[in-house]
């Protein structure tokens, strides 16, 4: 499709290409708004279809890589096409098209200030997350890691209240403590015992370490990667609910949380290799830590009224699915982590544009003033009863692929707590999302109160189109996805063939 330009230029284009257009965005300025919002979906189509060139050759087997600048003595800025990162770019690029054409719809509504600011934002934070997909060591996945959480802070207080100023304090501070605290030892552990920071094949720890360091650096690892928001080091994550849904959604499905869970799979087959773990048996504890994780916060989503603190904490327990189906060590409960990717993000995007959708059309935030809103809002509720039976891994959504192929890990292993924290937490899943989907369908809506507001009630219709266009194309994404996997369950199978 791209065939005038060489593999190697393509991929540094992925790089720069959203940084010229957030280059545009900034020069069109509130002047042009209609130009600067073309120039962002412009930038975003342009990216996926730069990313999605590549997709045929992987799948193939071959691995495309290019050294970008040297960085250290031996140690280059390298990034390299492999089958988890290509997923992850495909999301990261294919979703922000439609967050994009959601964001539009959004900020004007909503009449936000600092637009262009957010979508200059936006182009970092892709360009960063692109950059971690496609990096070829660690080293380079450790500089464009900070930059994404760098670029997204702004995001994160993008109100400028001090609330918003507040959640972004917790924010870089937990994501930037737990790097450098631990990701950046992790990383000079590991160059001082192997001489490389190279992602391969099989791993490159294999003989040079073993026994309790070898768990101990997995640690170092694991909760250095704060993205992936395990706990005890998730604060962050309900804490930036206090950002515009689009940065909700970028945060939850499009780039952040998808960096973190990318790492982890990432660091666990090409670092540390499956043969390794499995025979030294150094990462039985991080299945207790990620089966804690997904019980508790699907425990603390039952009881926020919040809407947005509910999907936060749901969150946090669906990224645990991605660390637990990769640290059961199975390549078939590996394949399924890195299908969750793709289901979570379809699903989990779709509920946060649905939440957006209901704060901007009727002002409401709370689970508890649902009540009868789909009456109201048919497409929005609709599409948010997909997310959540995506959430909940019931047919026909991606989710149920995703939690079946992690399923059959356990069994495979005869993993009893894996098999156990799934039932259980899907049952909890359920219990925290089909009782809103009950009360905005089945449920009449409550009396006005003289002193309300007249939106807070039924004054309402659907948000937006663009908002409803965008959250209604990636609820049908996550239909289809469960009728044609292939092409991320193709790039997870690679991903443990390789």
């Amino acid at each position: 499709m791209l065939g005038f330009l060489s593999q190697a230029a393509i991929i540094q284009l992925t790089i720069a290409l959203p940084l010229i257009g957030g280059l545009a965005i900034w020069a069109l300025g509130e002047r042009h708004k209609n130009l600067r919002e073309i120039a962002s979906l412009i930038t975003a189509i342009a990216e996926f279809t730069l990313v999605a060139s590549l997709t045929s050759d992987v799948i193939a087997g071959l691995r495309p890589s290019v050294d970008v600048l040297e960085m250290l003595p031996g140690l280059n800025l390298t990034l390299t096409v492999e089958p988890l990162g290509q997923l992850f770019a495909l999301i990261a690029s294919g979703l922000w098209i439609i967050n994009t054409v959601y964001s539009i719809g959004y900020m004007r509504e909503n009449k936000e200030q600092n637009q262009t600011r957010f979508y200059v934002c936006f182009t970092l934070a892709i360009s960063s997350a692109v950059g971690i997909a496609y990096a070829g060591n660690v080293l380079t996945l450790f500089v464009f890691y900070e930059v994404l959480t760098l670029s997204t802070y702004p995001l994160v207080t993008h109100s400028g209240t001090p609330e918003a100023i507040k959640g972004g304090r917790i924010y870089l501070g937990v994501l930037m403590s737990t790097s450098i605290g631990f990701l950046f030892l992790a990383m000079l552990w590991t160059y001082n015992l192997t001489g490389t920071l190279d992602f391969e094949a099989g791993g490159i720890l294999d003989g040079k370490i073993e026994g309790p360091e070898l768990a101990v650096l997995l640690f170092l690892y694991m909760f250095g990667i704060g993205k992936a928001a395990m706990m005890p080091v998730h604060r962050w994550l309900p804490a930036a609910m206090v950002a515009p849904t689009p940065v909700s959604a970028l945060l939850h499905a499009v780039a952040v949380v998808k960096a973190g869970v990318f790492t982890v799979v990432k660091v666990i087959v090409y670092i540390f290799g499956l043969d390794l773990l499995v025979g030294a048996k150094a990462d039985d504890w991080l299945i207790f830590v990620a089966a804690f994780t997904i019980i508790t916060a699907s425990i603390i989503a039952l009881r926020q009224d919040n809407l947005k603190r509910r999907l936060a904490y749901s969150t946090i327990s669906q990224l645990s699915y991605v660390v637990m189906g990769a640290a059961i060590l199975a390549p078939i409960s590996v394949a399924g982590a890195a299908m969750h990717m793709a289901a979570h993000a379809f699903g989990k995007i779709t509920l946060f544009f649905a939440a957006g959708a209901i704060y901007t059309a009727a002002h409401k935030t709370k689970v508890s003033e649902l009540d009868g809103i789909g009456k109201r809002m048919p497409f929005t509720m609709v599409a948010f009863a997909i997310g959540a039976l995506s959430m909940i891994g019931l047919p026909p959504t991606a989710g149920f692929i995703s939690k079946w192929y992690i399923l059959s890990g356990a069994i495979e292993t005869s993993n009893a707590l894996v098999i156990l924290v799934i039932v259980g937490s899907t049952l909890l899943n359920a219990g925290y999302f089909l009782p809103i989907i009950y009360a905005a369908f089945f449920k009449e809506a409550k009396a006005r109160h003289k002193d309300a507001p007249h939106y807070a009630f039924h004054d309402h219709g659907e948000a937006p189109l663009a908002m409803v266009l965008a959250l209604s194309f990636t609820a049908l994404g996550t239909i289809v996805l469960f009728f044609y996997p292939d092409i991320p369950l193709a790039l997870g199978q690679a991903l443990v063939g390789d």
